[in-house]
C-alpha cells in the first residue's frame, strides 16, 4: 500500500513510517523544512531504508499549511497512481496553567493537532473518494477520555477536537468504501519528543502566580505518570499496532484501538461512547455508516 505519515520526523510517527516500511508498504514520511532543519532526520529515513531493504521515504509535508498539504499528497498520487493510507499523526504538546496561555497560542496548538488534518484530509480525500477505497488512521491520546492530570489542558482540548473530528470523519467517507480507525496510547514518558519539547505558557506572570499554589505540580505530573508506567513500556508498541491495524482486511479493522501501559482508563470511557454512537446510528437507520462500502 501507498502511506503517508504526517508529523514523521520523530516520535511516533517516524516510529510507524519505519514499523510500516518494513511491514512491505511505501511510505511517505511527511515532516516539515526537510532541506533544512529537519534534513538530518531525512537522512536517518534514507539510511533506515537501505539497512532494511525498506520502502521509506521522505517527503516535505507542513499540516499549518494547505499548499504543502496539497504539494505532497499531489505529488505521491503523481508517483503512484493512487494512495492507500493516511496517518493523521502529526501534533504538538504544551505544559503549564490553562489561563497562562494567549488565546493565540491556543489557535495554534488547535490549528496542529486538529485543523491540520482537515488540510491533509481536503488534499488526500479526493483521490479515496475517487478510489472508493482507502484507510484514514488518526493519532489519538488517551487523554481525551480517560486520566487527565493539570497543566496540560490546551493538549488535551486540542487532542479532543481532532478525535471528535475522526469520529464524524468515519461515518462521513465510509460509503465512499474509506475505512477509519483511532489509534489511542496513553500517556508514554520516554521514547518521543512530546514532554521534551512541549511548548510553554506566553504569560510568564500568571504562570507565576499559579507557583504560590501550585509549586513544582509539573514535576510531580511527569514523576507520577513515569512511575505508574511498567518500566518496560516501549512506545514502539504504538507503531506496532498501527501497522498490525493496516494490515487488517478492510472492515475488520477496529474503530479505536488503545495502547496505554499505564491504564489511566481512557478505553473504558470510549467503550461506552462508541457503543453509544453505534446504537444511535442504527436508531435512525444508519448502520451501514458503521463500516466502509465494498467499493
Amino acid at each position: 500500500m501507498i502511506i503517508v505519515v504526517t508529523g514523521a520526523s520523530s516520535g511516533i510517527g517516524a516510529l510507524a513510517a519505519r514499523a510500516l516500511a518494513r511491514a512491505g508498504h511505501t511510505v511517505y514520511a511527511g515532516m516539515r523544512d526537510t532541506g533544512g532543519r529537519n534534513a538530518p532526520r531525512v537522512d536517518a529515513a534514507a539510511a533506515f531504508a537501505e539497512e532494511h531493504h525498506a520502502d521509506l521515504r521522505s517527503v516535505e509535508l507542513d499540516v499549518s499549511s494547505q499548499d504543502s498539504a496539497d504539494d505532497a499528497i499531489a505529488s505521491i498520487v503523481e508517483a503512484h497512481g493512487r494512495l492507500d493510507v493516511v496517518v493523521h499523526n502529526a501534533g504538538h504538546m504544551v505544559l503549564g496553567p490553562a489561563e497562562a496561555f494567549t488565546p493565540e497560542q491556543l489557535a495554534r496548538l488547535y490549528d496542529t493537532n486538529a485543523i491540520g488534518t482537515q488540510r491533509v484530509n481536503r488534499a488526500a480525500l479526493p483521490h479515496l473518494r475517487a478510489q472508493r477505497d482507502g484507510l484514514l488512521v488518526w493519532v489519538s491520546s488517551s487523554s481525551v477520555r480517560g486520566g487527565t492530570p493539570p497543566y496540560l489542558a490546551p493538549y488535551f482540548a486540542a487532542k479532543a477536537a481532532m478525535d471528535s473530528l475522526a469520529v464524524s470523519y468515519a461515518a462521513e467517507v465510509a460509503r465512499f468504501g474509506i475505512d477509519t480507525t483511532i489509534v489511542v496510547p496513553g500517556a508514554f514518558t520516554s521514547g518521543t519528543n512530546h514532554f521534551p519539547n512541549s511548548g510553554h505558557p506566553a504569560d510568564e506572570a500568571v504562570a507565576q502566580a499559579y507557583e504560590e499554589r501550585y509549586a513544582g505540580l509539573t514535576d510531580h505530573v511527569a514523576a507520577k505518570l513515569a512511575e505508574i508506567t511498567p518500566a518496560d513500556a516501549d512506545v514502539a508498541t504504538v507503531a506496532a499496532e498501527l501497522a498490525r491495524v493496516v494490515d487488517l482486511p478492510k472492515g475488520q479493522r477496529p474503530f479505536r484501538v488503545h495502547i496505554d501501559p499505564a491504564d489511566d482508563g481512557g478505553w473504558l470511557v470510549a467503550e461506552v461512547g462508541d457503543r453509544i454512537r453505534s446504537e444511535f446510528l442504527r436508531r435512525i437507520d444508519l448502520a451501514d455508516l458503521l463500516s466502509p462500502a465494498a467499493g
